[in-house]
């Protein structure tokens, strides 16, 4: 006996499927008892039903039936009382007491054993022996069964737990392709339009950096993908298989900074009650995308240039060190450059973030792929409108490539959704969308009308015409006691790094130079 309550738990835990369990025990259990047939049958006391879960056996009977028996009433209550007290019941299989008829699959003949199996939360399930000999088990099977009752129920809630996760895993599986639907993809990564045209150079340089775990900055205007391109990263390195987790730091209040990033103990604040993970902490192992990072104030630098450094944090309320795993990704479309220099971004988190920064080029620098942009996001807004893709027609590109885009992809994302609303999800209306004329002759001028509308309605345009003045009025000069930079009164630093972002060239506000004379003593002439 000692050498079968061995052999069950081996296989109990061996086999999580209760039939496979079944199938190698029911040999060692033929050596013991006079069975012919071993059940196993499930409590589902929320349904109010018997389920037969594993059947096996030899007998030269007919096998019995796997028919669910359902409980109601008194019969259910019964029941859960007959198995909370751990009691074996035997007898013959026909005209028996309604307790063990319900027990009993329909149409059982001869003899049975059952007990009752439990788990951690109460009664789980019953264990059957049936012979088709009538009086076939004595009083020493029902002990010896009763020996057995246990490995049987740690066999069972095992296969209750893996069909769970099964069925969860089913459940996960059909959210994904319900939400991959919704979104218009085929898997859940982004897809980068424009690799291998105007992002090309980009994309390069995200091929090279991925690979590594130095900390990235990409910056551009607002609109242009920079959340996409973190993800490309992150996709491409050896964390993929790790969390990506985003945070606009933009969206943070400042009191609140240090606690979602770095977490915080219970108490340690008026309502922290409970300890709380940070953003490091959930992204442990895979990816940090920081967006917006100029927003961050200043305290919250200091802290992050720390685990930067060395990777480990404290959170508030807490005197113990935290130690991460995290490749940071940092977004911006503000000129940290420009902001250390005024002191609004620390000067030493600058040089830790931007090891490997990627530009993003604005949607007026890449009019190439908007083609193929527009026909992605047409594609998108039909299939989620009307379930039928759309594509822009040739005088809808025409319209997109006249238009100047300060909100790049982001609005053209948008003015098609919008365009496609318009035109009830059949058609899209982009002149409408975009509150132009598709008149001939007028597409082109009310473009440049509109850009120049943006233009002088923008900040930066009011920026480029102040330098441009401060630059006219210096000749050109930045630096000194004369330059654009004094007149301005901002750090000369900021001055060229501004006019890099807004295209200003310095030279052409220069008095022209004398060209030389030319020589007439084969080039060993004075200077003249």
């Amino acid at each position: 006996m000692i050498h079968l309550l061995l052999e069950l738990w081996r296989e109990a835990c061996r086999h999580l499927e209760i039939g496979e369990a079944i199938e190698r025990v029911v040999p060692l259990l033929a050596r013991e008892f006079p069975l012919e047939w071993v059940l196993v049958r499930r409590f589902e006391l929320a349904r109010q039903r018997l389920e037969t879960v594993a059947i096996d056996g030899s007998g030269e009977g007919p096998r019995p039936s796997g028919a669910r028996t359902n409980l109601t009433g008194e019969k259910g209550e019964r029941l859960v009382a007959w198995c909370r007290e751990g009691r074996v019941l035997s007898g013959l299989a026909r005209g028996t007491e309604d307790l063990a008829a319900a027990l009993l699959p329909t149409g059982s003949e001869g003899s049975f054993l059952a007990g009752p199996l439990e788990a951690g939360e109460g009664p789980a399930g019953v264990l059957l022996f049936l012979s088709s000999k009538p009086r076939a088990f004595r009083p020493e099977h029902a002990r010896k069964m009763q020996a057995l009752l246990e490995p049987f129920g740690a066999a069972l809630e095992n296969d209750r737990r893996v069909h769970e996760l099964a069925r969860l895993r089913e459940a996960l599986e059909a959210d994904k392709r319900a939400l991959l639907s919704r979104l218009q993809r085929q898997d859940i990564s982004d897809s980068v339009v424009g690799a291998e045209a105007g992002l090309r150079d980009v994309m390069e340089r995200v091929e090279k950096v991925a690979l590594t775990d130095a900390p990235v900055l990409v910056v551009g205007e607002t609109g242009t993908g920079k959340e996409v391109i973190a993800r490309a990263i992150h996709a491409r390195s050896r964390r993929a298989e790790g969390p990506i987790v985003r945070v606009n730091c933009g969206a943070i209040p400042p009191e609140l900074v240090d606690s979602e990033l770095f977490g915080h103990e219970k108490g340690s604040f008026t309502g922290a009650v409970a300890a709380h993970k940070g953003w490091f902490e959930r992204a442990d192992g895979g990816t940090l995308f920081l967006d917006e990072i100029g927003e961050l104030p200043l305290a919250a630098q200091v802290r992050l240039l720390r685990i930067l450094q060395d990777g480990t944090f404290e959170r508030v309320g807490s005197h113990s060190t935290t130690t991460v795993d995290v490749r940071l990704v940092a977004a911006t479309h503000r000129e940290l450059q420009e902001m250390v220099g005024e002191g609004r971004f620390r000067e030493d988190l600058w040089y830790r973030i931007s090891v490997f920064p990627i530009r993003l080029p604005a949607l007026r620098e890449r009019l190439g792929d908007l083609p193929e942009l527009a026909s992605h996001f047409a594609w998108r807004a039909g299939k989620r409108l009307a379930g039928v893709p759309l594509v822009p027609a040739p005088e809808d590109l025409e319209l997109f490539l006249s238009y100047p885009w300060p909100g790049n992809v982001r609005e053209l994302a948008s003015v098609i959704e919008r365009a496609a609303i318009l035109g009830d999800g059949k058609r899209l209306d982009v002149a409408a969308a975009l509150g132009v004329s598709r008149a001939p002759g007028r597409v082109a001028d009310a473009a440049r009308a509109q850009a120049q509308v943006v233009e002088e309605d923008t900040l930066e345009g009011a920026m480029r015409r102040h330098i441009e003045e401060a630059l006219a009025r210096a000749h050109g000069r930045i630096e000194g006691p004369h330059g654009a930079a004094q007149a301005l009164r901002i750090n000369p630093h900021t001055l060229r790094a501004r006019m890099r972002k807004l295209g200003i060239d310095w030279a052409s506000h220069r008095p022209n130079r004398r060209a030389p004379a030319r020589r007439t003593d084969g080039g060993a002439g004075l200077r003249s």
